[in-house]
């Protein structure tokens, strides 16, 4: 009865397709055209992706820190390393083109040499006045040279923050509007108004500008993924088109393949725009994921209706067989891959939920185009022609299926062997996999803002933020010598860490007021004693200037203070140690029962963030695991199939894994994807085969090796092209000139090459092995989900037709 309800349920969406093509195609184009008008709701991320559930401790932290002293990443940078810079026209130039951004709405004040400022005590009161460094109208070399001493050499308050502690690099500091950082305003800033201005100065002056700072490094790079976009769709559809017509041999086909994935695109596009998500670096790559996953679908779908053509000459029977017997199978197959990605919904990383809605949800409506297009589109046109059907007996992938078949028969043993060699070897390799946290190490390598990021990096010692926010619990208690004293040893040990850069707080300003106080000699660029405490203090309070200054550094109660430093681009083992070194050193100097001390920024987030996302995507892997083993347990109700038809698709993840040990890919956010998203379209290959095994052992009658021979040579071919075309769409990625990107290409490519092998040899061997104990009807008799044979449905359409 069970499996009379299956034949018949395939066999009546055959005929619904079939009877209401016209509807159908209707239907489709009134989607397409909704979908498309989705299109203007997409937009892309312009904040940065946090990788953490807004409710982890870490997160909550940081949180407390923006809450007080606002958006932490709104500084750019420009740095100048030329000697010629303190010439007075390039200097003029320099100090112009600070004061020509200063005017800008997003803009909230810069900082440059041309327009310096000290401390000065005033003679009409107690207070200090700011005024500049350079207070001749008219620049001479003489003035310049004597600035430039007088700067490098009299006012170390300025070191790390307008010149390099190698005294060789200068830079202009701009502070953007806290507001717009995260809003579209601060991308139309960087790519419309800073970039060129730029361009004009470094034209004018013929002196180099490197840029950096967080809202411009987020700005290119996002740029650089929008541009990607459309470069990854068109290398997509030219490389599957290119082999789809290599192994067909037809326009037709390909045309209609590449009509279906187009179409998948169009659809994917539009439920971004429905759902209103971000384009991100994750969601940017579902488009020609799409197109690469699609095609595998078009491949069983034309190949299937191809052979029934050549084994009867039948054009509707052929059609209608398509859909009931493909159908079947690849609604499998298209679950456990949508499975995979759907794993990532369970994570609680905002970034990869919408990742895995949206991927999950384009791959099942790939399938249905797929399955509604093509048949209609061969139902208006004339039956293939011979020449068509001619790969179908091509001599080379008949050469290859067969040493397939030869292989299984007579070297199994040699295949178990092989098997348990690499798996040892891979093992030992993934022993040696580290976990990489590193914010740049993705980034387009070869893009002049990257060379920027090293170039800030060796003169300024880093450019990612890192917060020590400290909470005095009671007012003024920041100001107090004691906290002032405490900080400052902080700052001292922060110095002698080498990947951090000179620490910036209240406690320089304090420095810089008794240099003030003892007429701006250097020497006095220290702490005052308690007898030197209240007199500067109320010099400092009762300045307008230093008030401004002191806003950004010290809340307005005098209770929270924070300590800015700036990270270079750390290894995960060496940034740990950093953290707990850090931490200790802040539990030792400030204690708890006075203060409450939290390190938090950027920095420190995004290595949180990056760890708490492998451990995330090790579970979503074991979940993607889990549910294709309850899918093969549906199928086929027996344990033992469940490890024969996962055993194939685990040891590929296991030799990539050793792979990425031996080579020295990390595990990062990009690379972990690899597992969860191989692992759901491999196991395909062993649901096709499995389901024409079972086809074929009712066929000959539970004659197992003749069986399993036979499910070999005709999804062989299937699984031959599939897997060639999956392997070089997924190596489109390896264009990006996102390293993480690049790395997730390559590494699912050679992932699905050691499946197709496993799926072609180990699989059918391991059936064979085991075939008495897994083999035999009460397995294959009544599975759960009914795989239709080719007597089945024969004596089913007999039926019908009386």
């Amino acid at each position: 009865m069970n499996k009379l309800f299956s034949i018949g349920f395939w066999s009546a969406v055959a005929r619904f397709i079939l009877r209401n093509r016209i509807f159908l195609l209707l239907v489709i184009a009134a989607i397409t055209v909704a979908l498309a008008m989705q299109w203007k709701n997409m937009r892309f991320s312009n904040t940065e992706a946090n990788l953490l559930p807004d409710n982890h401790p870490v997160n909550l932290e940081y949180q407390t820190f923006l809450d007080e002293f606002g958006e932490e990443g709104n500084l750019i940078i420009l740095g100048v390393k030329d000697p010629t810079l303190f010439t007075p026209e390039k200097f003029n130039a320099w100090t112009q083109l600070a004061k020509d951004l200063n005017k800008y709405d997003e803009v909230d004040f810069t900082i440059s040499i041309g327009d310096l400022k000290q401390l000065e005590k005033r003679k009409d009161t107690t207070a200090f006045k700011l005024v500049p460094v350079i207070q001749d109208s008219v620049l001479t070399q003489k003035t310049l040279d004597t600035f430039q001493y007088v700067l490098f050499h009299k006012l170390p308050f300025y070191e790390g923050l307008v010149y390099s502690p190698n005294k060789k690099t200068v830079r202009t500091g701009i502070y953007l509007n806290k507001n717009i950082v995260n809003t579209s305003a601060r991308k139309e800033f960087v790519l419309d108004d800073l970039i060129p201005l730029i361009n004009k100065f470094e034209k004018e002056t013929g002196v180099n500008v490197h840029s950096s700072g967080m809202p411009y490094i987020r700005t290119l790079n996002a740029q650089n993924i929008i541009d990607e976009i459309g470069i990854f769709v068109a290398a997509a559809l030219f490389i599957t088109s290119l082999l789809f017509f290599f192994f067909f041999r037809s326009y037709r086909a390909t045309l209609i393949s590449m009509f279906t994935v187009i179409i998948g695109v169009m659809w994917a596009f539009g439920i971004l725009g429905l759902l209103h998500y971000e384009i991100t670096v994750l969601t940017a790559i579902i488009p020609p994921l799409i197109i690469v996953i699609g095609i595998p679908n078009c491949i069983f779908l034309i190949n299937k209706y191809q052979q029934e053509i050549k084994l009867h000459g039948n054009q509707a029977k052929s059609l209608q067989r398509v859909i009931a017997k493909v159908g079947n199978a690849t609604l499998m197959t298209n679950l456990t891959t949508a499975s995979g990605f759907a794993t990532f919904i369970l994570t609680n990383s905002k970034l990869l939920k919408e990742f895995g809605v949206v991927a999950s949800i384009n791959i099942l409506t790939i399938f249905i185009l797929s399955l509604l297009i093509i048949p209609i589109a061969y139902s208006f046109m004339p039956m293939p022609k011979n020449k068509h059907l001619k790969h179908l007996n091509r001599r080379w992938i008949n050469t290859f299926v067969d040493w397939t078949v030869h292989t299984v028969k007579f070297h199994r043993v040699s295949i178990y062997i092989t098997a348990v060699i690499v798996l040892c070897v891979s093992i030992i390799g993934i022993f040696n996999i580290k976990i990489s946290g590193s914010i740049i190490e993705d980034m387009p390598q070869k893009t002049e803002f990257f060379s920027d990021i090293k170039f800030f990096e060796e003169e300024f010692e880093g450019i990612m933020p890192l917060e020590i926010y400290i909470d005095t619990k009671r007012k003024k208690g920041v100001m107090s010598l004691a906290t002032l004293k405490r900080m400052d040893k902080i700052q001292d040990y922060i110095k002698e860490v080498p990947e951090l850069s000179k620490p910036l707080s209240v406690v320089e300003l304090v420095k810089f007021s008794k240099q003030a106080y003892y007429n701006n000699n250097p020497e006095y660029y220290q702490l005052p004693n308690s007898q030197e405490r209240t007199f500067l203090l109320s010099y400092a309070k009762s300045s307008s200037e230093t008030t401004s200054f002191l806003k950004n550094y010290v809340d307005s109660t005098g209770q929270y203070a924070r300590i800015t430093t700036f990270m270079k681009d750390t290894k995960t083992d060496r940034f740990d140690r950093i953290e707990e070194d850090l931490k200790a050193e802040l539990s030792k100097v400030f204690p708890s029962e006075r203060y409450n001390v939290i390190l938090t920024g950027k920095a420190l987030v995004f290595q949180k963030g990056t760890k708490y996302l492998v451990n995330n995507l090790i579970l979503s892997l074991s979940l993607a695991i889990l549910l294709i083993a309850l899918f093969m347990a549906w199928m086929f109700r027996s344990f033992k199939m469940i490890l024969v038809s996962l055993i194939p698709n685990l040891l590929p993840l296991i030799i990539t894994a050793g792979l990425m040990g031996f080579l020295g890919v990390p595990i990062k956010p990009s690379t972990i994807l690899v597992f969860s998203i191989a692992f759901g379209i491999s196991v395909d290959d062993t649901i096709h085969f499995l389901a024409k095994y079972r086809q074929e052992l009712i066929a000959n009658h539970w004659k197992i090796r003749k069986s399993v021979y036979a499910a070999l040579r005709e999804t062989g071919v299937s699984m031959f092209y599939t897997s060639i075309v999956l392997f070089f769409g997924f190596s489109v990625f390896a264009i990006s000139s996102f390293g993480g990107t690049v790395a997730l290409g390559i590494l699912v490519s050679i992932t699905l090459l050691f499946a197709m092998l496993s799926n072609l040899l180990l699989l059918p061997s391991l059936l064979l092995s085991f075939e008495r104990s897994i083999a035999n009807k009460k397995t294959f008799k009544k599975p759960a989900l009914k795989i239709l044979s080719d007597t089945n449905l024969e004596e089913f359409e007999e039926d019908e037709n009386n």
